[in-house]
């Protein structure tokens, strides 16, 4: 069980992914989800499923930070790894048809 506390932070993402898009999309997030999971201040990282459809998938990853700074330190890494590897993830969600919706939550 986490321990929300008033800077405890949620990035939770959610994408509609079309079903031919499944297996490379689930391959990204799991690469993603084991980056993030050795970062400081994860507490929690959960990539979650639902069908959406006869033709689609809705996904959504939720990491639980504990705090701004360390979300922020993460984010940095993160877009230097992308960077050494050449990975650009808006050209690959629009090359595979993924409609993202990103945000940052807080508990109550």
């Amino acid at each position: 069980m986490s321990h929300a506390t008033s800077t405890t932070l949620y990035r939770v993402d959610k994408f509609t992914v079309p079903l031919a898009a499944v297996a490379v999309f689930t391959e990204r997030l799991r690469t993603i989800q084991q980056l993030l999971s050795g970062q400081p201040g994860v507490r929690q990282n959960l990539v979650l499923t639902q069908p959406a459809g006869l033709d689609a998938t809705q996904m959504v990853t939720i990491v639980e930070w504990e705090s701004e700074a360390a979300m922020a330190a993460a984010k940095a890494f993160t877009q230097r790894h992308y960077a050494e590897q050449g990975f650009n993830p808006a050209a690959f969600m629009q090359e595979h048809g993924i409609r993202p919706d990103f945000g940052v939550y807080q508990a109550l």
